[in-house]
């Protein structure tokens, strides 16, 4: 762990991680799918299999890649089975440990560290990209984001997958009709008997967050996600997540309003 101390969320997010991790101690046990890198017929409905189409395209073989808030290592692993020189970091040890532990059953190198996204002791120009799943909603996005492009070579590819919700919509979720009364009975419909993965602190990232994320990339793609997936039906629901695709593109331009998820990739601007 870095000397630095931590800052009382990152102790939260640190105390949340290291239970998560006992709970889930068998997840060494278990092996990383591949399909998302392996399989050619592809989920284009799908934002994480989207964001691997990215991935896969990017042709990342040799290249120096960082995952940032890595968990349990299933994407490190995937991009050190695409040939990587994979880089991933976390500020739990607990789940680091288990991410381990599984890269080396995989029979993949990995270089694990224990640090904080705000606070990285990479050298500054060392990465040819960075991968974002699910990290940045636990993040003092500004100073992680500054981390980042420190850490980055000028010209990197800059790609993720994250969880969004715009501001107009969130005031519609915070309601006390939603909050209230919807999401509560919506909730087991669309969690299943699973408790949601969800700490103390972390928020979906809104309109402007997501522009302090994308600020100074170059050739910036969208693709938005969620529109009525994991909102009003669960993800495991493939067809109807299959006939959303289709039934909203004549609502693309509103993408931006109303999605809960984002896609995008661009190249870093020094």
């Amino acid at each position: 762990m870095t000397s630095l101390a931590l800052t009382a969320r990152q102790q939260r997010e640190l105390d949340y991680h290291r239970e998560h991790a006992a709970a889930n101690a068998d997840e060494v046990l278990r092996p990383v799918d591949e399909d998302v890198i392996t399989s050619p017929a592809r989920r284009p409905w799908n934002a994480y299999w989207s964001m691997y189409d990215r991935l896969l395209a990017a042709d990342l073989a040799g290249k120096a890649v960082l995952v940032l808030g890595c968990g349990f290592g299933d994407d490190a692993i995937r991009l050190a089975r695409l040939g990587a020189r994979v880089f991933a970091c976390d500020l739990s040890p607990d789940s680091l440990a288990i991410a381990e532990a599984r890269a080396r059953r995989a029979g993949v190198e990995i270089a694990f560290a224990a640090m904080p996204a705000e606070a990285m002791t990479y050298p500054a120009d060392s990465f040819d990209a960075v991968v974002f799943v699910d990290i940045l909603h636990h993040v003092d996005i500004a100073a992680a984001m500054g981390e980042v492009a420190r850490v980055l070579k000028a010209g990197a590819l800059v790609i993720g997958d994250e969880l969004y919700t715009h501001t107009r919509l969130q005031r519609l979720r915070e309601s006390a009709l939603v909050d209230g009364w919807l999401y509560p009975a919506m909730r087991r419909w669309i969690y299943g008997e699973e408790t949601p993965y969800i700490t103390a602190d972390e928020h979906k990232i809104d309109e402007r967050e997501f522009a302090l994320v994308t600020a100074h990339l170059s050739g910036l793609e969208t693709d938005w996600f969620n529109i009525l997936e994991g909102r009003l039906y669960p993800s495991r629901l493939r067809w109807a997540a299959r006939a959303e695709r289709v039934a909203l593109r004549p609502l693309r331009r509103l993408a931006p309003v109303l999605a809960g998820r984002v896609v995008f990739s661009g190249r870093l601007v020094k």
